[in-house]
């Protein structure tokens, strides 16, 4: 695997001149054709601050033109037709080059005049060694060798300046043999700025939730990188340590539900502390990588909404104006906008964000929300989309059901058919009797009349401990041993049909089950 992607990468590396870049990078696999592109950043970066000190005072500018053209390029390539593995690859390379794109901007902004200025030596610099025939990652005085693990053709983060502060304290703590603990409020980038750095790496990460059942048994790991083993042994096997490797941990301080990490335990990591981060930025990017050309004063729209949501709606637990639900909405807005490619960006955007959010939004502040959503996008009255099949199924499924077929109850069952179609972890709330298990019921015989065949496991997390719900691993044989809900997961991920598959955990949600599905039901879709 190593070998075929290093190889891969020497082959990129000397034909990136040989042809337009934008035709370039469809030659190559998602993964070599990026970091090809990083290191040729760095290479052109490197070479314009060369013909600066020589006295082309406009080296960096022209540069940044040169730049500004190739992500232009990039764009109007995302307008276009693409397969979607094309599509990503493209929207990928658009989301590191509009940070590259930025750091150029800011050095100029800054007047750096050489290699050597802290605002590029604080940047991750990717590099090829014609001598060793390596790609390696500088950032400060630390170095790594690209590890060339397969990663797939996976997004990027949209990189900030929280975020290039958090690289910092983590390669530093990756240097020093340490390991790294981001701590912050949910939503701030902990997890996703440690994935992205390993990424950027080359380097396979692995997110499991920390559970009572973690022991010191995982330490061993820790002191062979410490002491710089080539192999040791882990629970009686023994494996070869490939550098760099690191152990992270995120935590969230003074949360229900969580422990404080033991003060000899955090002498071993390096803090690194995660505020709110840069929403109109990482808006912007996203809706350039979706194909948006209108990207800066959509962004600015977008999060004026959500911040005057979170200010003037009432405090309910399930609203959530943060990054994530940012996050979700952007992807529903690009796909909008590919499956409706005439219609005005501002229209796309208004739609999804009055359709998408009307949903979990309770009652008394639908006005407040549909006036704001008006406010901010006057003299726009866009219909909402409708799959009149779909809604003459509900209707059906109503009436078989022996309920009445009452407008806002039929249209809380299209809403959740919309939410599934693009989460894979819904959260229904609501008062007792307010009809919750009756909308799932109505969807679920919907899907039976369309011929979907959804299959339905329904469990209470709050009749069995959390072992029995999880499963365990046994302390002493240290054998796993499966729970309900892994079990059914398990059951279902092996039926190869493609059909709606649901395990509804209904009862009450309290810190002690719920937090044990945090992995599983965020990005990282892991239990």
């Amino acid at each position: 695997m190593r070998a075929t992607i290093r190889e891969q990468m020497v082959g990129a590396i000397n034909t990136y001149e040989d042809k337009a870049r934008d035709q370039w990078i469809f030659d190559f696999p998602a993964q070599v054709a990026l970091a090809c592109t990083q290191i040729w950043w760095t290479t052109e970066v490197c070479l314009a601050f060369g013909q600066l000190e020589d006295g082309n005072e406009n080296a960096l500018r022209e540069y940044h033109r040169k730049q500004v053209a190739q992500l232009n390029t990039l764009v109007s390539l995302l307008m276009g037709r693409l397969s979607p593995k094309d599509r990503q690859k493209v929207m990928t390379v658009c989301t590191i080059d509009v940070h590259a794109r930025d750091v150029v901007s800011r050095m100029i902004a800054e007047k750096a005049d050489s290699v050597q200025a802290f605002v590029w030596q604080s940047q991750l610099r990717h590099r090829w060694d014609d001598y060793t025939k390596h790609c390696f990652a500088n950032i400060c005085d630390a170095e790594f060798c690209y590890g060339y693990e397969y990663l797939g053709n996976t997004p990027r983060l949209v990189i900030t300046p929280l975020t290039d502060r958090c690289y910092i304290t983590l390669t530093q703590a990756l240097h020093l043999n340490m390991s790294g603990a981001t701590a912050g409020p949910a939503g701030t980038g902990k997890t996703e700025t440690t994935k992205d750095l390993g990424r950027a790496l080359g380097v396979m990460v692995y997110v499991f939730n920390c559970s009572e059942q973690m022991d010191y048994k995982v330490n061993c790991i820790q002191q062979a990188v410490r002491a710089r083993k080539e192999t040791f042994n882990f629970q009686g096997e023994d494996i070869s340590l490939v550098c760099p490797v690191g152990i992270f941990i995120t935590m969230n301080p003074g949360y229900a539900g969580r422990t404080e990490l033991p003060e000899n335990l955090k002498s071993l990591f390096r803090p690194c502390a995660m505020v709110l981060p840069d929403f109109e930025l990482i808006c912007e990017i996203m809706l350039v990588a979706e194909g948006f050309m209108e990207a800066r004063p959509l962004a600015r729209k977008f999060i004026s909404l959500y911040r005057l949501c979170k200010e003037l709606l009432s405090k309910q637990e399930h609203y959530d104006w943060g990054l994530r639900a940012i996050k979700s909405v952007l992807v529903v807005a690009g796909s909008l906008k590919r499956s409706d490619p005439t219609r005005p960006e501002d229209q796309v955007l208004m739609r999804t964000l009055r359709d998408f959010n009307l949903p979990k939004v309770v009652s008394a502040d639908l006005p407040i929300f549909l006036g704001l959503v008006k406010d901010l996008f006057p003299s726009l009255n866009v219909p909402r989309s409708r799959d009149d099949a779909f809604e003459q199924g509900v209707m059906q499924a109503v009436l078989e059901l022996g309920l009445q077929a009452e407008e806002s109850f039929m249209l809380k069952v299209v809403q959740l058919h919309e939410l599934l179609e693009v989460r894979h972890s819904v959260f229904i709330v609501g008062a007792a009797g307010t009809g919750k298990s009756q909308v799932l019921r109505t969807l679920h015989k919907t899907y039976q009349l369309t011929g979907k065949r959804p299959l339905w496991a329904d469990l209470n997390p709050k009749a069995v401990t959390t072992d029995d719900l999880f499963g365990i691993v046994h302390p002493t044989t240290r054998e796993w041993k499966d729970g309900i809900f892994s079990s059914v997961m398990r059951d279902q991920a092996n039926m190869t049909l493609d059909q709606p598959k649901w395990i509804v955990l209904d009862g009450d949600i309290d810190p002690m089950w719920i937090e044990s599905l945090n992995t599983v039901m965020d990005d990282n879709k892991v239990s």
